[in-house]
């Protein structure tokens, strides 16, 4: 077995700085660095919860679309990021006074999710207290 200790980073490709930089910024992120966005190099945006993300680009094709989600082909690749949130009710009120457009909700055994999207589609699933998502899936397969 890898001896991993937790995730480090996630790359997410962009295809315009400032509207995407905005967004994250929204969502508690600061730029702490931008390593050379214009050559490919990401723009590195660190929440005060730990979580790094990293905006590459620019992005030179299909701009503002998302293929892995929005596509009917299905490509292999990371679909979506996952973050638990303390508080699903606080969470939602914040993304809606932001008019960031929810979409796509679910609750299940009590926890609530929502699902939202960068300016280039790309999801961010928003995880309410309660127990993780792989419990409550393998929950769900067990019992079923």
């Amino acid at each position: 077995m890898l001896d991993i200790a937790n995730f480090d980073h996630i790359g997410i490709r962009i295809s315009d700085r400032a509207a995407s930089v905005a967004f994250y910024e929204q969502l508690g992120f600061e730029m702490i660095a931008d390593g050379g966005y214009d050559k490919g190099h990401p723009l590195v945006m660190l929440h005060p919860s730990g979580i790094n993300i990293n905006l590459l680009g620019p992005a030179n094709a299909k701009a503002g679309e998302n293929i892995l989600m929005d596509d009917p082909k299905k490509y292999p690749g990371i679909t979506h990021l996952a973050v638990k949130v303390r508080d699903a009710d606080a969470t939602e009120a914040f993304v809606d006074e932001r008019g960031i457009t929810i979409t796509g909700r679910r609750e299940f055994r009590g926890t609530k999710t929502i699902f939202i999207r960068d300016p280039d589609r790309n999801v961010l699933e928003l995880v309410g207290p309660g127990p993780s998502v792989a419990e409550l899936i393998a929950d769900a397969v067990h019992a079923g």
